[in-house]
């Protein structure tokens, strides 16, 4: 399988790799793949930042209550229970993203190696 690195770099390479390889019907999965891992990293960036938040707001809920504020705590732990909720549809997302990508990405050929003759089949690589 064909790192998605590579293919986040370079989709021009790998189109014509599959062009060598006679294998046109899978040129569109190199588009699909280039924008689901876009929106795969953003659920990543997302999920990321929410967890930052989640974490700040735990921190203070200590603080908080130590001091003996809890009518703060409480609201600031319904946002963490906000943040938490949001983190599961983000992360079932990120598993969707996840599933899709690598289905495609199986799909896409591996490069040729530069000292195979292009042909159709056997008979033009000679």
């Amino acid at each position: 399988m064909i790192d998605i690195k590579v293919l986040r770099d370079n989709p021009d390479a790998v189109k014509e790799n599959i062009r060598k390889k006679f294998q046109d019907e899978k040129l569109p999965l190199v588009d699909e793949i280039v924008s689901l891992d876009a929106e795969n990293r953003a659920a990543i960036q997302r999920g990321n930042e929410a967890r930052k938040e989640r974490n700040e707001l735990s921190s203070r809920i200590g603080a908080l209550m130590r001091e003996g504020r809890k009518s703060e705590a409480e609201e600031i732990k319904e946002q963490v229970g906000r943040i938490n909720r949001e983190l599961l549809e983000i992360e079932a997302k990120e598993a969707e993203y996840e599933t899709e990508l690598r289905t495609r990405m199986l799909k896409i050929p591996n490069f040729i190696d530069e000292t195979v003759p292009i042909g159709k089949d056997d008979s033009e690589n000679v």
